[in-house]
């Protein structure tokens, strides 16, 4: 393949998130994997970096899970400092000048499972054991020897282990026979300067999986065929070179020879380093015969130093390479450079990618003479749809069997334009069109096997989805500007598994949500406040849903979300999930929010209530009946009444005179207690009674006297009765009298002592309502109607 390309197009450098490009992207690496090995809640995190400490801070809460005192002038770590701390599991201690820790430092942290002390001037590594620690990174500090203290050979669990200081330039026999014993599968040396020895066999003995070395060799290539040979003896699948030649490196010989002889290597990354036309044709063809399946140049900067730029001779084998990536080529001559290789020997590649190169014209070959190709990455890179369909290409085939393919981070314009080209990809299935200038422009017509495409981080807007097609079973709309989300729109696409729209504006997630094949479902960052039950009642085979990052209101109405919902849905539970409001909850994890069910369920409020409220009802029954409260009731009742009836009548009295305050009607039989209680009681206390055996004139008219004596009220107000008659006991033809014992109102003498002190009190209260200067004559008069009624046994004063 030769490939030529104007001489004027700026160089472009970009670097993607490979694991381990430098300190910032280990560090982020280490951060990551540790989060997720301790499922740090957010009321477990305390971060204590740059506040200028001296020591561990002291009265840290007990549930304390992930700490990290960065950037803090800490030279030693003791134990005590830990004390109490037994839920620690991720500890951060970077950038601190740490000098010194003790053996012991972590006897009061068993569970910590991840360890960053990387950064620091230790001057030695330091002796410690901990049983469940899995990452240990104490790599860029000072120790001057690679050499694993004998402790280490309790840690079983260790996973990865990263170690690297600028004083080591050397490595012994002996370093790593502590971790003969332990199943390393990640292994980091060195601190980007050159060793000056390195004893053959040193790594031979450990179990190791993936190695990445730090190391410039370019002094004595003999160290790296030495290593290499130690970690074919290991039965390394994976190595990174980082740097592993410097800018100024002239390389000379075939120092990756052993790639030939490793039977187990499957990987091979060269990082951020320079590599020359002349080197790179010697490399390629120790490639080609090796069992390497992926390569990777990351971040390399590439210079020409032949004349014809770099040419491989065709080979009469087939190269065992799966998959080549080329993410992020520096490249500062004034010409582009010149690539002859036939592209026929790469049958068997499934996987390529060029990413960060500047390309913006795809080479004709690349279309049609990969035959097994199944991916194809061309992201950040200055392609449009001119360069990608270059007008001078001409091909039998397109990709014949190319199923995913990125072209993110381009120029592309035209989403109808794209997708009738997409409709010569017969076996495409998979399209990633973010980050580019997408506009919806047209009517698209995609074809039918395309079931996946991503357009996020392009503005489209809600009606994106008019021109998506109804056979896509996965979409990424992520932040496209997209403001709700509904049935309707769900409902024209009956094969949907995926949809993924984070980081938009949707406020409600709505309850009439039906997608019967939906599977995975991600609104996280977006505005929504609750998750109903009824909203996901219509996802019956969703298995992910991410919804973190949104402003949840802490409510009933996200105690299911919290109690109910299967959190085996969630993988960023509970981290990404705090309260917005009310502003008394915000920032509490949603996993700490507590409400009971009772609080938030009316139907078992009301269950709860009734026998309750039945009960009290009952027992206040049963006090109210066995302390006379009717009796009680019945008095208080009757006192209201006179006392706002007197109210009325006050106006209307105002200019009248009485005689008497009360006119007293009994029965001959209870003349006794009439004589001896009831006149005494109320006339010694200064009230006037009009008695007729005492007060009426004789040889009168019984009607003039009672005229006479302007009795103080009629019938219509106050009674009282010595004993309770019930009004059936009355003859019938007394009807009025049967009537006023049913309507009027009355007082009746008690037989206990206590109610008769009430009976007195209440009598003479009702009694100083009334003014007995003068008698209204119509009071008398309807008196006078009454008069019948009077006859009988009653004994009844009034």
């Amino acid at each position: 393949m030769k490939l030529q390309r104007p001489s004027v197009a700026p160089v472009i450098c970009a670097i993607f998130a490979v694991t381990f490009l430098s300190p910032e992207c280990r560090a982020a690496d280490v951060d990551v994997k540790g989060l997720q090995l301790c499922g740090v809640l957010r009321r477990g995190m305390k971060d204590y970096s740059n506040h200028n400490l001296t020591a561990v801070p002291s009265h840290l809460p007990r549930d304390t899970q992930y700490l990290d005192i960065s950037y803090n002038p800490i030279h030693r770590l003791d134990a005590d400092q830990f004390f109490g701390l037994s839920q620690l599991c991720f500890l951060k201690a970077t950038h601190c000048g740490l000098r010194e820790i003790s053996s012991t430092v972590f006897k009061h942290t068993p569970g910590l499972k991840v360890l960053n002390i990387s950064h620091n001037s230790l001057p030695y590594i330091p002796a410690i054991s901990l049983e469940r620690l899995q990452v240990f990174a104490l790599d860029n500090n000072l120790y001057s020897s690679y050499k694993i203290p004998s402790s280490f050979q309790d840690m079983k669990g260790l996973n990865s282990l990263l170690l690297g200081s600028t004083a080591a330039t050397t490595v012994g026999f002996q370093d790593f026979d502590a971790l003969t014993n332990v199943s390393l599968n990640h292994l980091l040396l060195g601190a980007g300067t050159p060793w000056r020895n390195y004893d053959s066999g040193s790594l031979a003995r450990i179990n190791l999986q993936e190695i990445s070395l730090h190391v410039s060799f370019c002094e004595d290539f003999t160290m790296l065929e030495d290593l290499l040979r130690d970690l074919a003896e290991a039965r390394v699948r994976s190595i990174r070179l980082r740097s592993v030649f410097p800018d100024t490196c002239r390389v000379t010989g075939d120092p990756f020879f052993k790639l030939r002889t490793m039977p187990f290597i499957q990987r091979l990354s060269l990082e951020n380093t320079w590599i020359n036309s002349s080197f790179m044709e010697v490399f390629l063809k120790n490639v080609w015969f090796s069992p390497l399946r992926e390569l990777l140049f990351v971040n390399i900067t590439y210079n020409e130093d032949t004349a014809d730029g770099f040419q491989f001779p065709t080979m009469n084998s087939t190269i065992n390479l799966r998959s080549v990536t080329f993410n992020g080529v520096n490249h500062y001559q004034y010409k582009y450079p010149t690539f002859n290789m036939s592209f026929k020997a790469f049958s068997e590649l499934k996987y390529l990618k060029f990413s960060g190169t500047g390309m913006n014209i795809l080479p004709c070959g690349v279309i049609s003479t990969l035959p097994s190709l199944e991916m194809l990455d061309l992201s950040d890179n200055l392609l449009s749809e001119s360069g990608f369909w270059w007008f001078h290409c001409s091909y039998s085939s397109t990709f014949p069997k190319l199923q995913k393919l990125s072209l993110s981070r381009n120029r592309f314009i035209s989403l109808s334009f794209i997708s009738k080209k997409m409709q010569q990809m017969k076996t495409l299935k998979s399209l990633d069109l973010s980050f580019n200038s997408i506009h919806l422009d047209g009517t698209c017509s995609w074809p039918a096997q395309l079931t996946e495409l991503s357009l996020g981080n392009n503005n489209l807007g809600n009606t994106v989805f008019d021109f998506l097609s109804p056979n896509f079973e996965r979409i990424d709309l992520t932040k496209t500007g997209i403001t709700a989300l509904t049935q309707e729109v769900l409902s024209r696409f009956p094969k949907l598994e995926q949809l993924i729209l984070s980081s938009n504006s949707i406020q409600l997630f709505p309850e009439d949500l039906s997608a019967p094949t939906l599977l995975r479902l991600h609104v996280d960052q977006n505005a929504i406040t609750s998750v109903s039950r009824e909203a996901l009642a219509g996802l019956p085979r969703l298995q992910t849903l991410i919804a973190g990052d949104n402003p949840y209101f802490c409510s009933c109405d996200m105690h299911w979300f919290t109690t109910a919902l299967n959190k085996s849905l969630l993988p960023d539970w509970p981290f990404d999930y705090t309260c917005s409001t009310p502003p008394s909850l915000s920032g509490l994890s949603l996993s700490e929010y507590k409400t009971s069910r009772l609080s938030c369920e009316v139907w078992l409020q009301a269950t709860v209530a009734l026998p309750v409220l039945t009960a009290v009802c009952t027992a206040l029954g049963v006090i109210f009946c066995k302390c006379d409260g009717v009796w009680y009731t019945r008095m208080l009742w009757t006192w209201i009444r006179m006392k706002r009836r007197g109210m009325k009548r006050s106006n209307l009295l105002k200019n009248a005179s009485f005689s008497y305050h009360a006119f007293i009607s009994y029965s001959h039989q209870d003349s006794d207690w009439v004589d001896s209680q009831l006149v005494p009681s109320l006339e010694g206390n200064g009230f006037s009674l009009c008695i007729h055996e005492r007060d009426f004139v004789p040889g009168e008219w019984i009607l003039d006297n009672i005229i006479n004596s302007q009795i103080h009220q009629h019938p219509k107000g106050l009674h009282s009765l010595l004993e309770p008659i019930p009004a059936d006991s009355l003859p019938k033809k007394f009807l009025r009298l049967r009537s006023l014992l049913e309507q009027q109102t009355y007082l009746e003498w008690p037989s206990d002592q206590r109610k008769q002190q009430v009976f007195w009190a209440s009598l003479k209260s009702l009694l100083h309502m009334a003014d007995k200067a003068v008698v209204l004559k119509d009071v008398a008069h309807d008196l006078l109607d009454r008069v019948p009624l009077l006859t009988g046994q009653t004994g009844q004063f009034q």
